[in-house]
């Protein structure tokens, strides 16, 4: 008992210093991505934007197309049209032809699949939050195989995918004034010359993480849905029960 109590207080002063450093702010800080599951049109955008842009390396091999189009309301015709690869079938799981031999020789490590990405990233919205920040976080670094970089996931061994409609993001710095001498600081990342100017690209990385977390528990809008109707039934038993009580005591006064 003496040796458990010595130990307890030996590593006391460590457990209390673990709160005050995650507080700090040490690692990433996440953007909210303020995501909605019931947001029809950004799912389908979501899904546009993954289907061109992400399927050739991540597969979602744990859903199926047919599935996917049902429950974000895309006609089936046209998510063959438009979503699908060739040659592919509305009742497949969504997977591509990368052979995982090449893509560990590619990136230095098979490409992961994303069907749990949001989840296996945090509890709640963190998951959410850190996905959508990640796609707002790569800069350019001339040190990196594909030339970029990431500040949430450093040393990333992938390509910007969405360069094309960010534009190049760079470090950017400010002079300031500080303590009488001016010296370049980090403002932020900036991007130029791509497809969608920043308010837009915001709203296409938020559309992407929609996507992404409704893949992530596609049965979760169903089960809201019936979580509301449960909720509405009890709420009517309630009263119908307060009612009967009501007539039961009125016999007995």
């Amino acid at each position: 008992m003496k040796k458990l109590l010595i130990t307890l207080l030996a590593i006391l002063p460590t457990l209390t210093v673990l709160p005050t450093m995650a507080a700090s702010g040490h690692g990433p800080v996440l953007e909210h991505a303020k995501i909605d599951l019931t947001d029809k049109a950004s799912l389908q955008r979501g899904a546009q934007l993954y289907m061109n842009y992400c399927l050739g390396c991540h597969q979602l091999q744990y859903q199926r197309y047919e599935r996917t189009f049902n429950d974000i309301g895309v006609p089936l015709d046209l998510g063959q049209k438009y979503l699908m690869p060739e040659g592919s079938k509305v009742g497949e799981l969504i997977t591509n032809s990368m052979d995982a031999d090449d893509g560990a020789k590619w990136f230095g490590a098979t490409p992961p699949d994303l069907s749990l990405v949001t989840r296996l990233k945090g509890a709640g919205t963190k998951g959410q939050d850190w996905v959508y920040t990640y796609l707002k976080s790569f800069y350019i670094d001339p040190s990196r195989p594909f030339g970029v970089n990431n500040e949430v996931f450093p040393d990333v061994g992938m390509p910007h995918a969405l360069m094309e409609l960010q534009g190049v993001p760079v470090k950017a710095t400010e002079r300031r004034l500080i303590d009488g001498e001016y010296k370049d600081v980090y403002v932020g990342l900036k991007a130029e010359g791509g497809e969608m100017n920043a308010a837009e690209y915001d709203t296409a990385a938020r559309d992407l993480t929609t996507f992404l977390a409704y893949i992530g528990e596609p049965s979760r809008l169903d089960s809201e849905a019936l979580g509301k109707k449960v909720l509405w039934f009890l709420l009517l038993l309630l009263v119908m029960i307060f009612a009967l009580k009501k007539e039961f005591w009125r016999d007995i006064h």
